[in-house]
């Protein structure tokens, strides 16, 4: 496991100062089970698919890297992040044979902590800066834009799921 540090569900129970900070610690929660997912699996089952999709667990990190950079800093933002589209080649996500778990899961932790600084630093009424990631829509204010990561990272850790419990990995919350 990359991280040794147990990793606590935001329980709705647990008091919080405001909205901004249940977004930061669902994001953060979702964030490290993928990790602990994925580092609990061998190497072999990181780099390959048993999916129909194809897609195998180390893209899927890398994904959710670019998923948190394309909404928060291109879109949101408005910054020029060079490769939004970085984590594809030939239409599906793709990693390289020198990019690793851990190289990886420090790109998406860094990326975390800039969504975190966004969050905690912005009004969640905020609306994003006009740019290319909007595909000519109206920028959406950045609540939506964090729900819509919530469902992303929700949606991909079901995913993954299904695979480590297949590769007899852990499974669940």
């Amino acid at each position: 496991m990359l991280d040794d540090a147990p990793i606590v569900f935001p329980s709705p129970t647990i008091p919080a100062a405001g909205r901004a900070e249940v977004f930061v610690r669902y994001l953060d929660y979702f964030r490290e089970s993928l990790l602990a997912k994925t580092s609990a699996l061998p190497e072999a089952e990181l780099r390959s698919s048993r999916l129909p999709s194809g897609w195998t667990p180390l893209e899927l990190v890398k994904h959710l890297r670019f998923v948190e950079l394309r909404w928060i800093e291109w879109g949101f933002q408005g910054r020029d992040v060079g490769d939004p589209w970085g984590d594809r080649r030939d239409d599906r996500w793709h990693v390289g044979p020198s990019e690793t778990l851990a190289g990886l899961a420090a790109a998406l932790r860094a990326q975390g902590e800039h969504t975190t600084a966004v969050i905690t630093g912005s009004d969640l009424t905020a609306v994003g800066q006009p740019g290319a990631r909007w595909d000519g829509a109206d920028p959406a204010n950045l609540e939506r834009v964090l729900f819509h990561l919530l469902q992303e990272y929700a949606r991909h850790l079901g995913h993954l799921d299904i695979v480590a419990e297949i590769a007899g990995g852990p499974t669940g919350e």
